[in-house]
């Protein structure tokens, strides 16, 4: 059986070998003010991630899930299980608005604020050169003899990933669970919260996993953010790229007739994903922008303008003016600005409380001299997180006896209540054909208003 080879060069770096096989990415550290800026961001971000649970907005956590309950609270808005249709503008709003940064300035997101690429590269790569050194004397230990230094240190540095995974586990386990509820979880029996261990081992397994060893493979072969840019961008995106007609020929400094690059394969050496900028935009690129940091520093050090390798539209490494505004722009722009719209005037009109109307199982009417009965039930539903009294109109044609009587319904925060009720209706009504639907008009605290109503049902003879 004839073995072939796979058409990717064989770089320094590069996380696959021309075989197919993973080759383990080991990249190089790397200074300059694009790493100190996403440094910053790292670190505002991993700080918001683990502060919004401790967050109040109207004395609830930012951001809390509480799936138990079916209510959810979202920086002061707070949302139970019906509410969940809202959800889908504001997604819709918030993917187009993330699609139209792509087509603007590539893969920015991934480079500075996914989750993946914030603690990879902000905290378990930084921890991992700090316990087993540079990359020089990475790729020289996992090349040599196995010792006791090296276990030593391997053991330490995943020991260190271990506990900060579980750590992680509970920062996500607390926007499901209330943080008082989260204490006394961890001060009791695991067998006390027997699925909430098992998600906090799931988490801690996972990302373990995930940042021990998966790493850039996630961003590779899962992530399909990473696989649709193509589709997403154009010649006039700013990418990262490497600039053809200045670098090229290749060449060491003084040779004659070699272009700016000298071929030092630094950026190549720093890149997290493995791939060399110098072969064209490539789908594993995310836009980290640490092979333009440490080219600017050898174009530096031989005394080049900066600049071989930067920010640009391919249209912009071609001497070409690159346009801002044009019909993907737009079109992505009016899509997310339409799904926020809709979500913001959604969450505005939205009424505290529901309310429905719905027949008791069994019988459906009950017929007697002088009037037909509808056994109903009233299901009121408080969605907001404050007391309040919904009051109860007729507004039928016509009165409607209710037995027991009611005009108002009070109900504590989140609170959900039945109440059973027998709409009475006369023959004679019956027959005029005045109760074909009998309504009700509910109004709460805020003035919010709300129609429920439902068919009156009767015997045949009498159906108008």
């Amino acid at each position: 059986m004839t073995k072939h080879s796979l058409p990717v060069l064989q770089e320094p770096a590069s996380s696959l070998r021309a075989d197919g096989s993973r080759n383990a990415v080991e990249p190089a550290d790397v200074a300059g003010h694009f790493t100190t800026r996403r440094r910053v961001v790292f670190a505002a971000l991993i700080v918001l991630y683990v502060a919004l649970p401790f967050i109040k907005f109207g004395g609830k956590p930012a951001v809390f899930l509480d799936i138990a309950h079916r209510r959810f609270h979202l920086f002061g808005l707070s949302l139970n299980a019906n509410d969940a249709w809202l959800l889908f503008f504001l997604v819709t709003g918030i993917g187009f608005a993330l699609i139209l940064l792509t087509t603007l300035y590539g893969r920015v997101w991934c480079g500075y604020a996914c989750p993946q690429t914030v603690f990879l590269e902000g905290v378990f790569r930084r921890i991992e050169r700090l316990i087993e050194g540079p990359r020089s004397e990475r790729l020289k230990r996992n090349a040599g003899p196995t010792t006791a230094a090296t276990v030593a240190r391997k053991t330490l540095k995943h020991g260190v990933f271990l506990a900060l995974c579980f750590g992680l586990a509970h920062v996500f386990l607390s926007y499901f669970v209330s943080l008082p509820s989260l204490a006394t979880m961890v001060r009791e029996s695991p067998a006390r919260h027997p699925e909430a261990f098992g998600w906090v081992v799931a988490f801690t397994v996972v990302t373990f996993l995930d940042f021990a060893w998966f790493r850039e493979q996630l961003c590779l072969v899962i992530c399909p953010y990473g696989r649709l840019q193509s589709a997403m961008t154009d010649r006039d995106t700013v990418v990262i790229g490497y600039d053809v007609a200045r670098g090229e020929p290749r060449g060491p400094k003084g040779r004659t007739g070699a272009g700016d690059c000298v071929d030092c394969n630094r950026c190549v050496q720093v890149c997290p994903t493995g791939i060399d900028i110098r072969n064209g935009l490539q789908l594993d690129c995310i836009g980290c922008a640490n092979c333009v940091d440490a080219c600017d520093e050898v174009m530096t050090k031989v005394g080049k303008p900066t600049g071989l390798v930067r920010y640009d539209s391919e249209n912009g490494f071609a001497g070409r003016v690159r346009r801002v505004l044009r019909p993907r722009v737009v079109f992505y722009a009016v899509l997310g600005a339409i799904g926020l719209t809709v979500a913001t005037f959604a969450v505005r009109s939205r009424v505290a409380f529901e309310a429905h109307i719905l027949r008791n199982g069994g019988t459906v009417f009950v017929t007697d001299a002088t009037h037909v009965t509808n056994p109903v039930r009233f299901h009121f539903v408080n969605k907001g997180d404050e007391s309040v009294t919904i009051r109860v109109t007729d507004a039928s044609d016509g009165a409607i006896d209710e037995v027991p009587s009611f005009d108002e319904v009070r109900l504590g925060p989140a609170e959900s209540r039945y109440v059973n009720v027998l709409l009475r209706v006369p023959h004679a009504e019956m027959r005029r054909g005045l109760r074909a639907r009998y309504r009700f008009e509910l109004v709460g605290d805020e003035r919010e208003r709300m129609e429920v109503m439902l068919p009156f049902l009767g015997p045949v003879g009498e159906r108008p």
